[in-house]
């Protein structure tokens, strides 16, 4: 992965691992989901919890693609890295892989859409939000 627009460790939990002591596969996703949250509040100064309560708007995940690569334990620090890969009217591309020490341990594609929580149909990005993905973009433009 590129460098990544957002990066955050997370400390794997017994509660996260199956009898054989790995990561039951579906905690990664759940992973996934808090790094998106920390990523808009943090990240992005976009409350996330605001966003879904007040401003009525949902980023419901809509198309998925995951990778395995090795098995992570309780304990292990998982790096999760976040990118932009498509900024859409209305939806979002996300590419995430999570780490141990540096070792890919899973990589996943994530689509989101855009809705209102209101009547649940697809909806413009607000302009704040897509101000503040697209300065990423634009970050990333004058780097490079």
């Amino acid at each position: 992965m590129q460098d990544p627009h957002f990066s955050k460790t997370y400390p794997i939990r017994f509660s996260q691992c199956d009898p054989a002591g790995i990561v039951y596969f579906p905690q990664y996703l759940v992973i996934s989901n808090w790094l998106v949250e920390d990523w808009f509040t943090e990240g992005l100064g976009i409350s996330f919890s605001e966003m879904i309560g007040p401003r009525q708007l949902g980023l419901p995940l809509v198309k998925l693609g995951c990778e395995f690569m090795a098995p992570s334990r309780q304990g292990d620090p998982l790096t999760m890295e976040l990118r932009v890969n498509r900024l859409g009217r209305r939806s979002l591309t996300l590419d995430i892989e999570g780490h141990v020490r540096g070792a890919v341990r899973m990589r996943s594609q994530q689509v989101m859409v855009q809705t209102s929580l209101a009547d649940g149909g697809s909806a413009d990005m607000p302009d704040d939000i897509r101000r503040a993905l697209a300065a990423l973009r634009t970050a990333e433009e004058a780097a490079a």
